[in-house]
């Protein structure tokens, strides 16, 4: 290594030279050897022939023992990003967002920044390497940091041609992804301006319906499969509307869900996978469009309905139920079922009439009309729903509510589809859809932490009903991510991705 006097010598060659700098390669390359020295940065440019070299310098530097020469040679690494340089500039500031030191990871963090606004489309080829090639521990970071930073980058910089690279880009590592970095993706890509309009969503849900595998059916046992659908169906839900159209995901479920509910493993212990499912059916179903084979999934969607809607007990000639036991009316789940069947039924009015022989729609009718006698007493309003315990029913009270309506509309003859129910887990109240579409912020001033535990989206009081006359399962499932990946996953959940293990689990 030169000495100190060499260095200063061979940076004076180089500062008083000026224009004709680039003739003295040699005093440059006494620099470099130097490399705790900082000179080699201010005249990186006029040596491209030595980039590497000086890569490689500043490199070592960033991996210093000493904390504060790191913390240096990351501050400085940003000017080595000229031209060609860039992505592996990039490349390098990625691997280091595995630094568990605050100071260099907030460093990293405002260097990969600062290389954004000179070239995006470059650094994001640097990023993009990590993920896909990288250590699960960089990977996870890099993934977050798109997650927590794209967002804060000015139009300018984030243009059209970026965002194309960003989704074709995306779309590579989506071949292989666990089900946090899904998650993590679908953030991404719909806080996309280019995403934000009608054919925008339209590809971000025919990148879930892919990801959902719904070319291929499902195995009710694999509890990772179940899982997978789970998880994309979630994902798929806040992108339909009316021009964004569910009907090839309700089409699936009815055809290839409905038929084996029964049997699905649950993803995790504690899970009502059969709720999940219908919750998720129901959600879709008002933004189903024209099916081809309506009717065979209406009469699915029918028979799954009187499965869950039992009939009254048989009474001997005192009028008594000699078992003095009554069927168990499972409130959340007709509700689902009920709210899919009206808002199917709207495309197709005359199904019950026409479409169903009369001794199964007597039996429906009987079935009903037992059921809406079982919603009596839970009509609880006003200042009696405010005690603690009371205030647990308001659960049942949205349920049942919801299955009165539906019921009556049934009832009518011929029946109605005319009215409007808000389902019992949803917000009553209009949001903002930037804040619902929201979801937490993974950006920090210090290396990412494991989460802390708090309240599950779309969590819940759950309605535990008495046993007897009304029992029934009103309890409300929350779509809390669970751990699982995709495509085999990344060592983790789903099986393994290039047999590699590590990083958080999710």
């Amino acid at each position: 290594m030169p000495s100190v006097e060499e260095l200063y010598r061979n940076y004076g060659i180089l500062a008083d030279a000026k224009d004709d700098v680039s003739q003295h390669k040699a005093a440059y390359q006494v620099i470099l050897d130097g490399v705790k020295g900082g000179a080699k940065e201010k005249f990186f440019k006029h040596f491209p022939d030595l980039s590497d070299a000086a890569l490689n310098a500043q490199l070592d530097l960033c991996e210093d023992e000493d904390v504060s020469i790191r913390r240096q040679a990351i501050k400085e690494l940003s000017q080595f990003a000229t031209g060609e340089n860039l992505p592996r500039v990039a490349d390098i500031l990625t691997q280091l967002l595995q630094s568990d030191d605050s100071a260099e990871f907030n460093l990293v963090n405002n260097a990969l920044l600062s290389i954004f606004k000179m070239d995006a489309k470059g650094t994001l080829g640097g990023l993009f390497s990590q993920i896909l090639q990288g250590e699960d521990i960089v990977r996870e970071r890099a993934i977050k940091f798109l997650s927590s930073k794209l967002k804060t980058l000015p139009e300018d910089v984030l243009t059209k041609d970026v965002e194309d690279f960003i989704f074709s880009e995306s779309k590579k590592v989506l071949y292989d992804v666990t089900g946090e970095e899904f998650v993590l993706f679908m953030k991404i890509l719909s806080s996309l301006k280019n995403l934000q309009t009608v054919s925008g969503r339209q590809q971000l849900v025919d990148l879930v319906s892919e990801q959902a595998g719904l070319h291929q059916t499902l195995n009710p046992a694999d509890p990772d499969s179940v899982d997978r659908l789970l998880q994309c169906m979630r994902q798929a839900v806040p992108l339909f509307s009316k021009n964004v159209h569910s009907t090839k995901f309700v089409t699936y479920f009815c055809e290839h869900v409905l038929p084996i509910l029964s049997t699905l493993t649950s993803p995790a212990e504690g899970i009502d996978v059969q709720l999940e499912v219908l919750k998720l059916l129901a959600e879709m179903s008002s933004f189903c469009g024209d099916m081809d084979k309506l009717e065979s999934n209406l009469n699915k969607l029918f028979d799954k309905l009187l499965e869950y809607m039992p009939l009254p007990p048989e009474e001997v000639e005192n009028g008594e139920n000699p078992a003095n036991e009554e069927p168990k009316l499972q409130f959340s789940y007709v509700e689902c079922l009920l709210f899919s069947f009206h808002q199917l039924g709207r495309k197709m009015p005359d199904f019950l009439i026409d479409k169903v022989d009369a001794d199964k729609l007597k039996d429906f009718k009987i079935r009903l009309q037992y059921f809406a006698r079982g919603l009596q007493g839970y009509g609880k309003t006003g200042d009696s729903l405010k005690t603690e315990e009371n205030k647990i029913k308001v659960v049942a009270l949205k349920i049942t509510n919801n299955i009165n309506v539906l019921i009556k509309d049934l009832f009518h003859n011929p029946p109605s589809y005319k009215s409007t129910v808000t389902l019992s887990w949803k917000p009553v109240q209009k949001t903002d859809v930037g804040q619902k579409r929201s979801s937490e912020d993974t950006s920090s001033s210090s290396p990412p932490k494991k989460p802390i535990a708090g309240p599950k989206r779309d969590s819940r009081q759950i309605y535990n009903p008495p046993s007897g006359k009304y029992s029934g399962s009103l309890g409300n499932f929350s779509y809390e991510q669970q751990r699982g990946g995709f495509r085999g996953g990344r060592g983790r959940g789903w099986g393994g991705r290039g047999n590699r293990s590590g990083g958080s689990v999710y």
